[in-house]
């Protein structure tokens, strides 16, 4: 009979990029806040308490210096993730019946939660914010050096539009977050495991 082995669910790489994340989004979205307000692209704005940065200079200050704490942390992300199989052991196989048939059972709280694997939403909503990164940062480059990146310019059809696609993968991402701490909060169990790691069981061929 194989022997059982512990390890840990979110492996330190995945822990200390999360948590990186969470502190680098903070200040991207509330110094992207100020930068929106000084050009608004819809009938509102952000309350001043919201934006950091305090004045236009600082929002785009702050913006672009937590913007390469993000990138290098998203990059490093993105090539463990290849290199280790995390994305293809965590996030994959995935169909859309899978995801029609969890959504429908979490609509209907039926959906189990198991803290030693992703359910079809699950799945879907990390790929999905992974997919908003990639359009912040192709966008975002778009914007702040329209000229030097003129080809990304035409590729969105314009600064214009680039400045959209760049607020809607930014509320993505917001959205993502808030149904995120919902979810942390509805069940806690599953913070500490993002913090020291947690674990799980799997077979291990060892006597």
């Amino acid at each position: 009979m194989p022997a059982v082995r512990r390890r840990a669910f979110h492996a330190l790489p995945v822990r200390v990029c999360h948590w990186i994340n969470v502190l680098a989004m903070v200040g991207m979205v509330m110094s992207g806040w100020g930068i929106y307000n000084a050009s608004p692209l819809f009938n509102f704005t952000f309350p001043l308490p919201l934006t950091l940065g305090g004045w236009l200079g600082g929002n785009i200050a702050w913006h672009l210096a937590v913007m390469w704490a993000l990138a290098a942390n998203g990059l490093f992300y993105l090539i463990w993730g290849v290199v280790s199989g995390h994305f293809r052991q965590r996030f994959f196989p995935l169909s859309p019946r899978a995801v029609g048939r969890d959504l429908g059972l979490a609509l209907r709280f039926r959906l189990p939660h198991q803290l030693t694997e992703y359910n079809a939403v699950q799945k879907a909503m990390y790929l999905g914010v992974l997919l908003c990164g990639v359009l912040l940062v192709l966008s975002g480059l778009s914007i702040w050096k329209p000229v030097q990146f003129s080809g990304l310019v035409a590729l969105f059809g314009g600064f214009d539009f680039a400045r959209y696609v760049h607020f809607f993968a930014m509320s993505g991402v917001v959205a993502f977050v808030v149904i995120h701490v919902v979810m942390v909060l509805l069940v806690p169990k599953t913070l500490p495991r993002m913090i020291i790691g947690g674990g799980g069981e799997e077979p291990s061929n060892e006597r």
